[in-house]
């Protein structure tokens, strides 16, 4: 079938604008990502846990310890107004789990069941002490059960904000696993699609940086997708010690990426939390 001569100019003509317009995007999210890099510095320490490094962050003195760990898709920084309003009573310490943030991923791909393992391994090269309360939002309070079933875990309190349940109020399947395809393009910066959830954290400006950022939405993909299997996995799963308190926050936020932006639900929490350490 032959193929007119002005049809092949049109179709050479739209190629032409896309890859321009491709490559256009992809400069701008390299130049934006630099700019990031030097405005976003890692506000703690790199912990090897193995063939990687975890960052963690600590601020305030005192004891028990509160370990936070970040919902879905987010980073210690996601815990920013909650670490800062605790530290003023005792030690607090969030995290990166590997391949968010600023941790490192490590050769293997991702497992769930290595997060509480490498928490612990993160817990005691940082010279981190325990008893801990361990405080998990989204995603992040699966991970929390997790570690806290640890014979070794030295929880006195789990602090369970908006556990995961089933699939109800997830965004559509697509968005996670295009994202650090559509993050190369400098889509997702331009659109805001992602960053804009955590517009109105104090700190933020981390946080949207890493929303846009290919690794950061590459590791924060694979969680997403074991979501199912982890709420299988930790239904019904008790801490080890039965002295640990078991606190549970409904904020109601119905969504599996969602950050602590209200500042109603940041005291929520914060309340919660400090009742746990009594």
């Amino acid at each position: 079938m032959l193929v007119r001569p002005s049809v092949r100019r049109a179709v050479g003509a739209v190629t032409a604008i896309v890859v321009f317009i491709l490559l256009l995007g992809a400069t701008y999210q390299g130049v934006a990502t630099a700019l990031e890099r030097r405005e976003f510095a890692r506000p703690g320490g790199l912990v090897s846990v193995g063939d990687h490094q975890l960052h963690i962050y600590c601020t305030g003195k005192g004891t028990p310890t509160v370990v936070l760990e970040a919902p879905a898709a987010g980073l210690s920084a996601a815990w920013a107004d909650v670490q800062r309003q605790l530290s003023g009573r005792t030690r607090v310490c969030s995290y990166d789990r590997a391949g968010l943030g600023w941790s490192e991923s490590g050769d293997r791909p991702f497992d769930p069941a290595l997060v509480p393992v490498e928490l612990r391994t993160l817990l005691s090269r940082a010279n981190v002490p325990g008893p801990f309360v361990l405080v998990g939002h989204g995603l992040g309070a699966a991970f929390a059960r997790l570690y806290a079933a640890r014979p070794d875990a030295d929880a006195l309190a789990l602090v369970l904000v908006d556990p995961p349940a089933g699939s109800t109020g997830m965004q559509p399947r697509w968005i996670m696993p295009a994202s650090p395809w559509l993050a190369r393009t400098g889509v997702l910066r331009a659109g805001r699609i992602l960053s804009s959830r955590a517009d109105g954290l104090a700190g933020g400006g981390a946080l949207h940086a890493f929303l846009n950022r290919p690794d950061h939405l590459a590791r924060a993909a694979d969680e997403l997708l074991a979501w199912d299997d982890l709420v299988r996995q930790t239904s019904g799963l008790q801490p080890a010690s039965t002295r640990t308190k078991v606190t549970t926050v409904d904020l109601r936020t119905g969504d599996r990426i969602a950050f602590l932006t209200n500042p109603a639900a940041v005291e929520t929490v914060v309340k919660a939390v400090e009742a746990a350490m009594r």
